[in-house]
């Protein structure tokens, strides 16, 4: 069983939604996916809530109970369960177990100076716990192509670590698909947030097999 999470401490960035539609993808590739919440706001256990499709298990991991993740992961993985997607609160809010025990953290981050030096702290803390070969930023809520703004700060966010490709770009199917329960590929299976999605997921999917 593999373990990806999602974490970054600003908020705004576009992280549950982004962790929803990969849940999802993964599903769709033939994962067996479970999405763990553990954020206070349980913006994932509220999507989770409104799906009517099978094939993720969405469940939600209050503040009192994250020192006990190991052993939860350990009982996931004897249900069957070949990926966990968890969405955390950022690396400074108590979810270091949480961290620890991904195989990959994704940083999502929006092409902005103030998101840049905002996921600073994240990225701080993972190379504390001695993940920085583990972690992975992706650009999020991208302005359409091309744009010599999200090409610069690629540039820059290459500089601070690993960068997952491709970038996703602002699109309303991502609103529009959280808002139904649904991931991106579900709402608009052909459209351009559906192909970008399934791309990441590809690269996340290579990544954490080495």
């Amino acid at each position: 069983m593999r373990v990806i999470a999602v974490a970054v401490q600003k908020g705004g960035t576009g992280k549950t939604t982004l962790a929803a539609s990969l849940a999802v993808a993964a599903a769709e590739s033939g994962e067996r996916v479970v999405a763990y919440d553990l954020d206070p706001q349980g913006s994932l256990m509220g999507w989770g809530a409104l799906r009517r499709q099978n094939g993720i298990t969405v469940d939600r991991i209050q503040a009192w109970e994250i020192g006990q993740l190991p052993d939860i992961l350990d009982q996931t993985s004897e249900n069957g369960t070949t990926l966990v997607l968890i969405d955390t609160a950022g690396a400074a809010t108590g979810a270091t177990p949480a961290l620890r025990a991904a195989d990959l953290v994704l940083v999502p981050v929006r092409p902005s100076r103030l998101d840049l030096v905002a996921a600073r702290p994240t990225l701080q803390a993972l190379v504390g716990l001695g993940m920085r070969s583990r972690l992975a930023l992706v650009l999020n809520q991208c302005p359409p192509p091309p744009s010599a703004r999200t090409d610069a700060y690629a540039a820059q966010l290459r500089g601070l670590g690993v960068l997952a490709e491709p970038g996703i770009v602002q699109r309303v199917d991502h609103q529009d698909a959280v808002a139904a329960g649904l991931g991106v590929t579900e709402y608009a299976p052909q459209g351009q947030a559906a192909g970008e999605i399934r791309a990441l997921w590809g690269w996340i999917d290579a990544k954490i097999r080495g």
